[in-house]
């Protein structure tokens, strides 16, 4: 795993956002629990939990909206072994324009399963993951 910002090794410490390389995937995570959670997917995949998982390959867009919220990209798409397919947004905290994108999601794409990623799942996940997975 390698972490850079412009092009320059960085600590773990001082990271909230920048490039990093994990799984032979180049990503842009815009924090640190992005970057954290992208290393549980990793760990999850090289134990045959999924199959594998992909930094914001699509955008939801909410035909009919002319303004305000028209689209949605979630954090993380995650193919599981059964085939499944399910997306993950990894939030510190939650806008009203957050709920927005997370209702309309639900109306305007009821078959795509969305779970939100937060400090109680970072709370409850924490004490144990950095036992197991070095950059946490």
């Amino acid at each position: 795993m390698r972490f850079t910002t412009g092009g320059k090794p960085i600590t773990q410490r001082s990271v909230w956002k920048g490039w990093v390389e994990i799984d032979g995937k180049k990503m842009y995570l815009k924090s640190l629990w992005e970057k954290r959670y992208c290393l549980y997917l990793s760990f999850m995949k090289k134990h045959n939990h999924i199959i594998d998982y992909w930094y914001e390959p699509d955008t939801f867009w909410f035909d009919g909206i002319k303004r305000g919220t028209n689209n949605y990209k979630p954090d993380f798409k995650v193919q599981f072994p059964s085939g499944a397919v399910e997306y993950f947004e990894v939030k510190g905290y939650e806008t009203s324009k957050d709920r927005t994108k997370y209702k309309r999601m639900e109306k305007y794409h009821p078959d795509i399963k969305l779970r939100v990623i937060d400090k109680v799942w970072f709370k409850n996940n924490s004490s144990i993951l950095k036992k197991i997975l070095p950059d946490w």
